[in-house]
């Protein structure tokens, strides 16, 4: 297998083109969900999937929205309770959840994914979570490969219990790390040792997890370069198979538990730069490969293969190496992807119960793309994914002259050209080693619902 193309950093390309940007877990971004787009658009969408020649196998997530107590850099949904009849109430709505839409779905489409994410999934104790995975089984058919995984508190789950998550069938673990310091976990009330995030990792290993990830966050109250380079050497010497190295989005106007971080121990933007430059070499140089925006892996692991062969697609969840699945969610807040419509879940968890209770959908927004934007969707996918554009690939399939289709946003790709960060081929153009980390700017080109530059400001995280 070759390796993928290391990026290259640059201080004066990240100042012209690192800032704010989507995300493009999805297009159009969640921004344009409409609250027009109700329970009855979701269940003509699974009627409509169903009916396709081949329809398509599906991926499941469900959102646990509960954490014992709040970490302050933290924009997830979730509710802070202790409470020890919470799990038991969620789960009691999630059964009515699935009984609702489990039936509605073909029994012969297989799920070939499920991820628990949160919140804290692991708020929930074992004997929970597998009766969540056998509510879910009740009414869905596993495929004998699916990918099970789920998210991970080191704090609230000890060894035997990932030896025990492991015998009721998941194969797929991420940690939840973020910083190593001490006083950074103080200053965003995380606090774990190096000792419990090692007999984390270390159980899963010795149980046989296929993959094991871990999340860090850089640009956290009171990090130094010294300090976060001592948590990435902690993770190289551990060697999950996956790394994920977040730019931590200092919005508290939007999320209220980030006005409980003092902005003044903030680290610099320059600081914050060389945080961010240090990690990258270090896991490059350690022999992670760099798969894009944020996410490391091994050179065996299957998301370097994705990688590789092309078959890599951006979903919810992120990078994902199973593309052409519906992607059924549950939980509030949480997203379905059923063909060309989008639907989320109600967001507070009492809105969510309340639609569950009166027997239908929990749906507050969403919508349902346009032939041009199932295009803009293809092309911002294969930048994210692939790195590279061939105008053919998308005339042949929408029958359209690219060039004439994308005047304007070719026109916005120069000044990129011009910095080295894409290079134009006779077909198209690819992403330059300079490039990579900037792969939402070169996609940002192709969002026809970017407003002019400053009108979001502060809707979305830094680039770099």
């Amino acid at each position: 297998m070759s390796k993928l193309m290391r990026p290259s950093f640059d201080a004066e390309l990240i100042e012209r083109h690192g800032g704010e940007g989507p995300r493009y877990t999805s297009y159009p971004t969640a921004v344009q969900f409409s609250d027009r787009f109700r329970a009855g658009d979701l269940y003509s969408a699974i009627a409509e999937s169903n009916r396709l020649p081949i329809p398509p196998d599906l991926s499941l997530y469900v959102h646990v929205p509960f954490c014992s107590s709040p970490c302050f850099y933290c924009g997830c949904n979730r509710v802070i309770t202790r409470s020890k009849t919470a799990g038991d109430e969620f789960l009691a709505t999630l059964k009515k959840e699935i009984d609702l839409l489990g039936p509605r779905f073909d029994s012969d489409r297989l799920v070939r994914q499920l991820h628990l994410g949160g919140g804290t999934p692991t708020f929930l104790s074992v004997d929970q979570i597998e009766h969540l995975l056998n509510l879910l089984k009740a009414h869905f058919v596993f495929a004998d490969d699916a990918e099970i995984g789920l998210e991970v508190d080191p704090r609230t789950v000890a060894p035997i219990g990932i030896k025990r998550l492991h015998e009721i069938g998941f194969n797929r673990i991420s940690i939840g790390v973020q910083d190593l310091d001490p006083d950074v976990q103080k200053a965003v009330n995380r606090i774990h040792d190096t000792a419990t995030v090692g007999a984390t990792i270390g159980a899963a290993r010795a149980v046989g997890f296929d993959s094991i990830s871990v999340d860090l966050i850089y640009g956290l109250p009171l990090q130094t370069t010294a300090g976060f380079a001592a948590t990435v050497e902690t993770m190289v010497q551990l060697q999950p198979d996956r790394v994920s190295l977040f730019n931590y989005a200092h919005l508290p106007h939007l999320f209220k538990g980030q006005q409980r971080i003092k902005t003044e121990q903030l680290p610099t933007p320059a600081t914050k730069l060389a945080i961010f430059r240090n990690a990258l070499n270090r896991l490059l140089d350690s022999g992670y490969e760099f798969i894009g925006m944020d996410h490391f892996a091994l050179p065996g692991d299957s998301m370097v293969k994705a990688r590789t062969d092309g078959s890599l697609v951006r979903n919810f969840q992120g990078y994902s190496t199973h593309g052409g699945l519906d992607l059924v969610s549950f939980g509030p807040s949480a997203i379905s992807q059923i063909g060309d419509s989008f639907a989320q879940n109600q967001r507070l968890l009492k809105d969510w119960t309340a639609a569950i209770n009166e027997g239908h959908a929990a749906t507050a927004r969403g919508l349902t793309r346009t032939t041009d934007d199932r295009l803009r969707a293809e092309v911002i996918e294969r930048i994210m994914c692939t790195g590279q554009l061939v105008y053919r690939d998308m005339e042949r399939f929408f029958q359209l002259r690219f060039r004439s289709y994308f005047a304007e946003e070719l026109a916005r790709l120069e000044p990129l050209a011009d910095d080295g960060l894409i290079e134009w081929t006779g077909e198209g153009f690819r992403v330059t080693p300079a490039g990579m980390m900037f792969l939402r700017a070169i996609a940002k080109a192709f969002d026809a619902y970017i407003k002019p530059q400053g009108q979001q400001q502060g809707r979305f995280s830094r680039i770099v």
